[in-house]
């Protein structure tokens, strides 16, 4: 398992943490995805032999947020 920590824009809710939050743990391959809204960071664990970094920025995105790393 890695773990690696998104900066994304626009989350300013609880709201937003849901959604992101959801978006990352429904893909395969993430055990646990954890946004703090005061940095605007997620802090994501995965497999990477089941879940790309790609795969996990465009659900972010799907969501309407901004993957800045």
């Amino acid at each position: 398992m890695k773990t690696m920590t998104l900066d994304v824009k626009g989350m300013s809710c609880g709201h937003c943490k849901s959604s992101v939050e959801g978006a990352l743990k429904g893909l395969e391959g993430v055990t646990n995805a954890e946004v703090n809204l005061d940095t605007g960071k997620v802090d994501v664990t995965y497999d990477d032999a089941k879940v790309k970094v790609a795969d996990m920025r465009e659900a972010v995105e799907d969501q309407g947020y901004d993957v800045v790393a």
